[in-house]
């Protein structure tokens, strides 16, 4: 079930958060502005952010992609002390976004969230520490940007088989390209949870 919250900023200018079936993991909606010449939209506000999620976050790494049609990156994460957060979004293409809980306390440890992102519907999705994170491409040339709340360390970084059967993850697509890192990750049973 998907809750929507208005948040309202200032000139009644307002964003949509909407919940997700797992605690703490939000699509957020910005309010876009167009017309003849284009658009326009504020894509990260910090205090209205954390206003927004109800606590306080500090991003300190932006990354970047491309990728071609029917990619999977993922599913990753960094362990304690070095686990990140992620606000993620698409600049231009189509991804499946995909977040698992692997908050090994968590009622929905195991389970995911999976939403469409698109350069058109410009939503973007809050991953808080604790989930394993990755993302397929629909469409050739998708720029994929992502905020991190951690830098990145090598040592820390897992990963679980964006293909496991287990989680039942909807990916949209047939079959994938991959990376032979992505290849050689661990089934979610395997999984030593340090969150």
């Amino acid at each position: 079930m998907l809750v929507t919250i208005f948040v309202y900023l200032q000139n009644c200018k307002f964003m949509k958060l909407i919940s997700t079936k797992i605690k703490d993991v939000y699509i957020i909606e910005p309010t876009v502005f167009g017309d003849e010449r284009g658009y326009f939209f504020e894509s990260f506000n910090a205090q209205k952010f954390n206003e927004a999620i109800g606590r306080e976050v500090n991003f300190v790494q932006d990354n970047q992609s491309m990728s071609g049609a029917n990619i999977v990156r993922g599913l990753h994460f960094q362990n304690p002390p070095y686990a990140q957060g992620k606000l993620v979004r698409v600049i231009e293409g189509e991804v499946i976004d995909v977040a698992v809980d692997i908050r090994k306390d968590s009622p929905t440890y195991g389970e995911h969230v999976a939403v469409k992102l698109t350069g058109e519907n410009k939503r973007m999705l809050w991953i808080p520490e604790g989930f394993a994170h990755g993302f397929s491409s629909l469409k050739e040339g998708t720029i994929f940007a992502y905020k991190c709340t951690n830098y990145y360390h090598k040592e820390s970084e897992g990963s679980i088989a964006w293909n496991d059967k287990d989680l039942g993850i909807e990916w949209g697509i047939e079959e994938s390209l991959t990376s032979e890192k992505d290849e050689r990750a661990q089934n979610f049973c395997e999984l030593k949870s340090n969150f």
